[in-house]
């Protein structure tokens, strides 16, 4: 039995597919939400971790299955932030951009 390789990065076609997401509400998402921050390739595209994967969930479970508006959903990600329940991404986001620089570095090493 082979064990699926885990990826630390996802396109946004592939986080649509696992999410069921169409891409146009990704983006708008994006726009919309502070606490979901993409860090885009050189080339411009968006590239996604499993802590953004689980913030879409998020969002999400609050729009759909909780019936939140997008303003509600936003209050209640900055409640869940305050109780220490939903993770701030700003310094994971500088983390993860200083990550994906040094292995794209790694991998023009060699």
């Amino acid at each position: 039995m082979q064990e699926e390789i885990k990826k630390l990065y996802y396109s946004i076609s592939e986080v649509s597919e696992r999410t069921e997401l169409k891409q146009y509400v990704l983006r708008y998402w994006e726009s919309e939400f502070d606490q979901l921050k993409p860090i885009k390739n050189r080339s411009g595209n968006r590239i996604y971790t499993d802590e953004d994967i689980a913030m879409i969930l998020q969002i999400k479970k609050l729009l759909y299955e909780e019936k939140f508006t997008v303003e509600g959903a936003k209050r209640r990600l900055t409640e869940l932030e305050e109780q220490g329940t939903v993770q701030n991404t700003g310094a994971d986001q500088l983390m993860k951009e200083i990550n994906h620089e040094l292995n794209e570095a790694l991998k023009k090493l060699g």
